[in-house]
């Protein structure tokens, strides 16, 4: 075939290497958590955001500044959404952006519990793809990549295999089971308040709780680390009426979720009876 006949290659796919920014979100979200750790119980200065709703503390904004200066220095063609930096909507623009909440978890944290972490995410397209949360007060660390299995300090982690039918332990408040069926709540064993909702999250995932539900305005931040653990352990964290989370939008706010197993989630889905109004 003549030169001039012969098409022209399409440009080979942009290859992403997600395990190793797993990596360097997770040196970062260490780090993150040794700062942290400098500040846990010792009555750090505390403000309010959000009409007086949200407390905020210096350990918080400390994290989250050695959050920036690793994460961004790395990869400054990435976009950034944390809860404790104001929001530039250049991140809108952006396929690859990381998600950041340096504490999740701050009244736990400043009450002097345990169960409170530091949650990342790479999320691109709208989907999270590489994901840690830290919680050094634990001693535990949750990771996967979308391409990889869910970890928890190495090891693989899955969610329950309780079946619809079984006792169900559930993470929610009182007033949130009772959406679920007559038939259903029964079997409910609700398990008590988990104040932060990516460390909830990764307990589904580790098999440790059957599912949680989340009443609605959770946040990006909150979620997305978590997600993506959830789901490379065999779990799901959708909407009510079942729809997948996609991150990045100009709302970073989502409605009430569900979260449980791959396998008994729809069954859940199916039996709200009511749809709850926070």
């Amino acid at each position: 075939m003549p030169e001039s006949d012969k098409k022209p290659l399409a440009p080979a796919a942009p290859r992403f290497d997600w395990q190793a920014d797993l990596a360097l979100i997770a040196d970062a979200a260490r780090e993150a958590g040794k700062v942290a750790m400098a500040h846990f119980g010792q009555s750090p200065e505390v403000w309010w955001k959000n009409e007086g709703r949200s407390p905020v503390s210096a350990a918080d904004y400390a994290a989250n500044r050695i959050l920036e200066e690793i994460l961004r220095h790395a990869r400054p063609n990435y976009g950034w959404l944390s809860e404790e930096t104001d929001d530039d909507p250049a991140r809108l623009s952006c396929d690859t952006l990381f998600v950041i909440d340096p504490i999740d978890g701050t009244r736990a944290f400043l009450a002097g519990k345990d169960t409170w972490c530091v949650s990342v995410a790479v999320v691109h397209k709208g989907k999270p793809v590489a994901g840690i949360l830290v919680a050094p007060s634990l001693h535990e660390e949750f990771t996967a990549t979308i391409d990889g299995p869910a970890r928890r300090n190495g090891q693989d982690i899955a969610v329950s295999t309780a079946g619809i039918e079984d006792s169900l332990k559930l993470a929610s408040a009182q007033d949130m089971v009772a959406i679920f069926s007559p038939i259903l709540r029964p079997r409910i064993e609700r398990v008590d308040h988990i104040p932060s909702l990516a460390y909830r999250l990764a307990l589904v995932a580790d098999g440790r709780i059957d599912a949680t539900l989340v009443k609605k305005s959770a946040h990006d931040w909150d979620l997305a680390a978590a997600d993506l653990i959830l789901a490379r352990a065999g779990g799901s964290v959708t909407d009510l009426d079942g729809q997948s989370l996609v991150y990045n939008r100009e709302d970073v706010t989502h409605p009430v979720l569900c979260a449980a197993s791959a396998d008994i989630l729809p069954a859940l889905l199916k039996n709200i009876s009511r749809i709850p109004r926070s």
